[in-house]
C-alpha cells in the first residue's frame, strides 16, 4: 500500500478518535446538566485516560508517530484532518472545555446533594 494512502487512513482514524474525544468533553456538562453523573464521570473517565496516553507520548498521540513515517510534511494538521489553526489549538481550546466542565460537573453533583 502506498504511503500517500496509509497516511489518509491514518488521518481518517485520527480524526474519528478526535471526534469521539470532543463528544466526550461536550457531553461532560450536558450528562451533569441533566443529573446523569454517572454518564458525567464516565465522559471524563475516557476523556482522563486519553489525557494518560497523550502524557506517556510526551504529548502527541500515538497516530502522530505513525503518520510521521509515512511522510516528511510537519504541519500541525499533517496528521488529522481539521484546519491547521484548529489543530494547533486543539489541546488549549478542548483541554480548558474540559476543565470548564469538569467545574460545571462537580458544581451540579456538589448541589445535587443537598
Amino acid at each position: 500500500m502506498k504511503s500517500a494512502s496509509i497516511l489518509a487512513r491514518i488521518k481518517l482514524l485520527h480524526t474519528a478518535i478526535w471526534v469521539f474525544f470532543v463528544a466526550c468533553i461536550a457531553g461532560i456538562p450536558v450528562a451533569a446538566a441533566t443529573r446523569q453523573f454517572s454518564w458525567a464521570a464516565l465522559l471524563s473517565a475516557l476523556v482522563i485516560a486519553e489525557c494518560a496516553v497523550l502524557a506517556l507520548n510526551r504529548g502527541r498521540g500515538p497516530l502522530t508517530d505513525i503518520a510521521a513515517r509515512h511522510t516528511e510534511e510537519r504541519a500541525d494538521n499533517f496528521d488529522i484532518y481539521l484546519p491547521r489553526w484548529l489543530a494547533r489549538y486543539n489541546k488549549t481550546i478542548f483541554g480548558t472545555l474540559f476543565v470548564a466542565g469538569e467545574i460545571f460537573a462537580l458544581w451540579r453533583w456538589w448541589i445535587s446533594r443537598g
